[in-house]
């Protein structure tokens, strides 16, 4: 045998080289794209017995080739955000659903449930659907919403206190409050929090977020585009059942308008519409309670296209549309997505 020479401590590893900790660190580029796909004829119907051939993929406008495709279904990641800032009367309608939203999950669905109005709430974490999840629901029938009324603007009970000839009595030179009390309504900061809990949940699971309001935000500490980047790089998508103004027919185009104090309104169909989810705007008991299971029945048999990115990897927005080659059908995906950084 040669003789075997010993080397200081330290003394084997050049300087510049990696350190030990570093041989135990693997980078991981991601550039396979998953894409959930939704496709419906005329009357609303889920289209099935689609083919591969049948699709097509651009991403920026670049035709990108399928490597992975499949009609199966897969079981959910469902995190169920309720608005309980809503009037008492749409609150107390959503209250006598609640049994036909635990109905609409399967055995094999996990299901969350958070709670907003002017801060957020996770009332119950992920879980399968059973008596835990009844239970609850059943002690949410207790929740009560704001006034229905108008708000109060003058007199004894206003936001400025009792007047005399509309002067404020307890400040006499101050000039009288006529603005209506905000109504902070953060459903931004619980779409936040719903998505960043559903990004440590199993990729094997279709993650969706299911959005119970009128569709109101105002407050939120973060703004609609920081928490569509989220859900679009994290693969989210948002369902919504809109009730009370949401349900109106026109609720797209009123809804966009800004009125002080009361934020913003169109919020619901720009998250659904990003994503490749759906608003299902209802305002009777019975359709409330069908659209539970409209929207669980799409989320879970969606078609679901991959293909691998031949853009470098960046944090840049990149654009996606879904065609299908057969006519009078609509195809619903979402619009884009985000690079999420190599992982570690």
């Amino acid at each position: 045998m040669p003789p075997i020479k010993s080397v200081p401590a330290g003394g084997a590893t050049a300087e510049g080289m990696n350190s030990r900790e570093d041989l135990y660190t693997f980078r991981v580029t991601t550039n396979f794209v998953l894409v959930p796909v939704t496709v419906k004829d005329d009357a609303g119907h889920l289209v099935d017995g689609l083919l591969p051939k049948d699709f097509t993929v651009f991403e920026d406008g670049r035709n990108e080739q399928l490597k992975f495709f499949t009609s199966d279904p897969f079981p959910l990641s469902a995190a169920v955000v309720l608005d309980t800032g809503m009037s008492d009367v749409a609150l107390q309608k959503i209250n006598q659903t609640y049994s036909a939203l635990a109905g609409a999950f399967s055995p094999y669905d996990e299901v969350s449930l958070y709670t907003f109005s002017s801060t957020v709430s996770q009332v119950t974490d992920f879980s399968s659907v059973g008596q835990k999840l009844t239970a609850v629901l059943n002690q949410m029938k207790l929740e009560r919403g704001r006034n229905n009324g108008v708000p109060v603007m003058n007199g004894p009970l206003g936001p400025q206190g009792p007047t005399v000839n509309g002067v404020p009595v307890e400040r006499p030179g101050a000039q009288p409050n006529i603005a209506p009390p905000k109504d902070v309504r953060v459903l931004n900061d619980a779409i936040l929090r719903a998505a960043l809990d559903l990004s440590k949940r199993d990729r094997a699971r279709r993650k969706i977020i299911f959005v119970i309001s009128d569709g109101r935000e105002y407050g939120s500490r973060v703004s609609y585009s920081d928490v569509l980047k989220v859900l679009l790089s994290r693969e989210v998508t948002v369902y919504a059942v809109g009730v009370e103004s949401a349900s109106i027919p026109v609720y797209s185009k009123l809804q966009k308008l800004h009125l002080p104090h009361y934020g913003y309104g169109d919020i619901l169909p720009r998250y659904t519409g990003a994503t490749g989810g759906e608003v299902f705007s209802e305002f009777s008991r019975d359709n409330i309670e069908l659209a539970y299971a409209r929207a669980t029945l799409d989320a879970r048999n969606q078609y679901t296209l991959g293909y691998t990115t031949r853009a470098t990897p960046s944090s840049a927005y990149r654009d996606i549309e879904v065609k299908v080659a057969r006519p009078a059908l609509k195809v619903n995906a979402k619009t884009g997505y985000y690079p999420l950084p190599a992982a570690k």
